[in-house]
């Protein structure tokens, strides 16, 4: 095999890849990366979960959104429970 046919082997694989993801791929991943940041500096005792207080401090959007996050109402919610009410927001929108 050639250096160029590598090249071009590599090129395709990027291309494939890159199809993969989809329109907004990498914003998505990049969006939710910064949400996981953003949720990590936000929980002050580690415990994987915002209390209202946490999300006060940090997270204002999650804070003014937290009942509706916090459906069963246990004080807290993860980041799980943030990404799922965002996603129907999302899709409520369209």
């Amino acid at each position: 095999m050639t250096i160029r046919h590598a090249l071009l082997l590599l090129l395709a694989a990027a291309s494939v890849t890159a199809c993969a993801r989809g329109p907004g791929g990498d914003r998505a991943e990049q969006m939710r990366s910064q949400l996981q940041q953003r949720f990590g500096a936000a929980d002050a005792n580690s415990d994987g979960r915002l209390t209202r207080d946490e999300a006060r401090a940090g997270m204002p959007w999650v804070h003014r959104n937290f009942d509706a996050i916090d459906g069963a109402g246990t004080g807290g919610v993860t980041m799980a429970q943030i990404e799922r009410y965002a996603a129907s927001r999302q899709r409520n929108r369209r």
